[in-house]
């Protein structure tokens, strides 16, 4: 890892403009598995049959005792050591923003401020019927007997502010990410397959406008032949490091 932690540092420290894009793995060491990992949600549940817009409108008790396993594990959670690396990059000057494959809202509880939620993110909701917005703190509070949670002023179900399967991404999201993305002469990648389109396509246009990939990544991605640097290392590990270097050194 050291040689690899070296050689992204001194990238990242002659930078002009660096960007992130995580995914799961990043959350990982909060207590968050990915979804897709053994023992991970869609182990229990058919993502078809409770993550989809349809599921909420013809199944909402269905799609909300999911809804409720997920936030049993997401809302526990707190920043780990990738996310707070990430901050401090961020508060230094040395990274512009990071796209989110995660709806964790860890990212911003760990000090971010620049985060394109690609996927949305489990920290808003609102009425499907009305389109009110409902504080959050409610789905902190449900239980098996509140769900489906529903409006108090028009009785449709409220749902999070996340893309389920089947549902377009956001275009403030895609603006953003390919703003970003269109500036960056650096993005790390970290705890992504790359394997969920559109994201995925991200590292790709950096490195097709001449910028340089960093991955750090504890399984085989999508990457492998695009990385400049390849980091085979969990990002709670590696991405502490990686900021503790670049900014010791000069720009």
């Amino acid at each position: 890892m050291t040689d690899g932690i070296k050689k992204a540092a001194g990238l990242l420290a002659r930078s002009t403009c660096a960007m992130a894009l995580t995914g799961a793995g990043v959350s990982v060491a909060s207590g968050i598995p990915d979804f897709r990992s053994p023992g991970g949600l869609w182990e229990r549940y058919d993502p078809m049959a409770v993550a989809t817009a349809e599921a909420l409108a013809s199944r909402p008790g269905l799609a909300w005792e999911f809804l409720l396993d997920a936030l049993s594990v997401i809302g526990p959670a707190k920043p780990n050591g990738a996310h707070l690396a990430l901050a401090r990059l961020e508060a230094a000057g040395k990274l512009a923003g990071i796209v989110t494959q995660n709806i964790d809202g860890l990212h911003q509880a760990a000090g971010s401020k620049n985060v394109v939620e690609f996927h949305g993110g489990m920290g808003r909701y609102f009425c499907m019927g009305c389109g009110r917005e409902h504080d959050p703190a409610g789905a902190r509070t449900l239980t098996a007997a509140d769900i489906p949670w529903r409006c108090g002023d028009c009785g449709g179900v409220v749902r999070p502010d996340v893309v389920f399967f089947g549902e377009a991404i956001p275009l403030d999201a895609l603006d953003k990410s390919g703003q970003l993305a269109l500036a960056a002469d650096l993005i790390i990648v970290a705890g992504t397959s790359g394997e969920v389109a559109p994201a995925n396509l991200l590292p790709r246009e950096v490195k097709a406008r001449g910028g340089a990939v960093v991955e750090i990544n504890l399984v085989e991605s999508a990457y492998k032949g695009l990385s400049d640097v390849t980091i085979a290392a969990p990002a709670e590990v590696a991405l502490p490091a990686l900021a503790d270097l670049a900014l010791s050194q000069p720009s």
